[in-house]
């Protein structure tokens, strides 16, 4: 395939605030998987003290941003590169690094594909099976690179988001190995976007990146960090897939404040912990409580959200937009390919936030 649709994306609380003729703040978002507990207090200072900022160019190498990115990850600081959000890396690297025949692991974020058919490329994707809760189908991929090794040219390189969204499932750790081992042997790039990575740390690749030089790791501050408006994403790679993403960056991509910001959130060790603490416990209350509605299964999730599936005769778009009118955001899931024309995807919110959205489908639902 080498064109896709743009994809869908949720968040979108100013469109509802202007079809529903309310504040955005009186919009209830669970189609954005944003950290419940807001951006730390700290990164919200920072906005506030360095407005002297706003009246100069911000710094085009995010020299400060990248050093303190550099000691969290313990990795050189030239393997980084800070981009106005992730989805600006994903876009270049499909044209950085010549991306021809791509293979994505789905059901999955639509823009890998949406960058790949941009650059020029084409792609494929390999899927996890619902069967299975959509566990990562890394054996398979594993098993194709192989078999790319006996046969000759064919895909050359992979996306893959660990843990994965919309399904929430991460991949394992050895068959993460055994992928890595095998792409390199394969000379096969590896993507690996690791947004949600902070509600599963122990998980992260990370450690493993300087023994594979065509392993490239995707970050993010949007979902744990809780600065979606801010934009800022950042790589992991080696120091010449860095080189080539910024010879393709425009100038000045991440503002002044996006970086102070982003630098301040990671500095608060606090409020991270409390953020994870609580999506750890909102999580299994949220999938509890979806999976006593009659109908409805929950896929098991390591991130801040839940993929779950509507009763038979519901269908996802009609379940959004009845919610919807009522202020309350979902992500419909039905366009995603791999997932059902029933599924939609809920972040994992506060407590108070949460009982209204199961009140809410409950009350759908059980007409």
């Amino acid at each position: 395939m080498a064109v896709r649709d743009a994809p869908t994306h949720g968040g979108n609380v100013h469109a509802a605030a202007r079809d529903l003729r309310r504040s955005v703040g009186s919009i209830l978002d669970f189609s954005a998987s944003i950290n419940p507990l807001g951006p730390s207090a700290k990164a919200l200072r920072s906005l506030r003290l360095e407005t002297q900022l706003i009246g100069h160019y911000p710094d085009p190498d995010c020299v400060s941003l990248r050093g303190a990115i550099a000691r969290r990850c313990r990795v050189d600081v030239e393997r980084i590169v800070v981009g106005n959000g992730s989805t600006e890396l994903i876009d270049l690297l499909p044209r950085a690094l010549s991306f021809r025949s791509v293979l994505i692991v789905g059901p999955t974020y639509g823009e890998y594909a949406s960058a790949v058919g941009r650059a020029g490329g084409e792609w494929t994707m390999i899927m996890a099976d619902k069967d299975q809760e959509y566990r990562p189908p890394l054996e398979q991929l594993i098993d194709r690179l192989s078999r790319r090794r006996r046969r000759g040219p064919g895909m050359d390189s992979i996306f893959l988001c660990h843990p994965n969204s919309p399904t929430g499932r991460p991949s394992r750790r050895e068959h993460l190995q055994a992928l890595f081992a095998a792409a390199e042997s394969a000379r096969v790039w590896v993507v690996v976007d690791e947004s949600f990575i902070e509600y599963c740390p122990t998980l992260t690749c990370v450690p493993q990146q300087h023994r594979y030089s065509r392993l490239i790791i995707l970050r993010s501050f949007t979902k744990f960090y809780g600065l979606p408006g801010l934009r800022v994403g950042y790589s992991l790679s080696s120091r010449s897939v860095a080189a080539a993403l910024r010879r393709l960056q425009p100038p000045w991509t991440v503002n002044a404040a996006a970086q102070q910001a982003a630098e301040a959130a990671m500095a608060d060790a606090s409020h991270a912990e409390r953020c994870l603490i609580t999506v750890q416990n909102e999580r299994p209350w949220l999938a509890g409580g979806l999976s006593a509605i009659d109908g409805v299964s929950v896929i098991p999730s390591a991130a801040n959200f839940l993929l779950l599936e509507l009763p038979p005769s519901s269908r996802a778009t009609m379940i959004t937009a009845a919610l919807r009118r009522q202020g309350i955001l979902v992500r419909d899931c039905s366009s995603i390919e791999g997932c059902t024309e029933r599924m939609i995807r809920v972040a994992v919110r506060r407590r108070q936030d949460n009982q209204r959205l199961l009140a809410a489908l409950t009350r759908l639902l059980q007409k």
